[in-house]
């Protein structure tokens, strides 16, 4: 089980913190947040050394816009973060078509183990990209 301690995380961004001048970090909801995002984005075989890292949205995002892959774009999730975020459990994982915008708004709301906070949610689109 992780130590329910305090988690920290290099911001994606990259910026320069304008009093330190080290770069800007992220810490606990916020960088768990990040390390989920980045997982769901990996396409498996993307990162060197680890081929089976990722979630394989981006295979289902081609497929029709319809409620069968919208439950498979949910297993994704699911299995991506049960193997790869120890930190937390999920809680609900709720996606549906937009079809005006041709692709899946996605609702996570995970718990950090360990922890009595308060369940967290993420919101984010999916959407094909070329």
């Amino acid at each position: 089980m992780p130590n329910p301690g305090k988690f920290k995380d290099f911001s994606v961004t990259f910026k320069k913190h304008p009093v330190t001048d080290d770069i800007v970090t992220v810490k606990d909801k916020a960088a768990i947040t990040q390390s989920i995002k980045g997982l769901l984005l990996t396409k498996r075989g993307e990162r060197p050394f680890q081929p089976r890292l990722g979630s394989g949205l981006h295979e289902v995002l081609f497929e029709p816009l319809d409620y069968a892959s919208s439950a498979n774009i949910k297993a994704g999730i699911q299995n991506c973060l049960l193997a790869y975020e120890p930190r937390i459990q999920v809680q609900k994982i709720r996606t549906f078509v937009d079809y005006d915008n041709n692709g899946y708004n996605v609702e996570l709301e995970y718990s950090i183990i360990g922890r009595r906070d308060s369940a967290v949610a993420v919101e984010f689109f999916l959407s094909r990209t070329r």
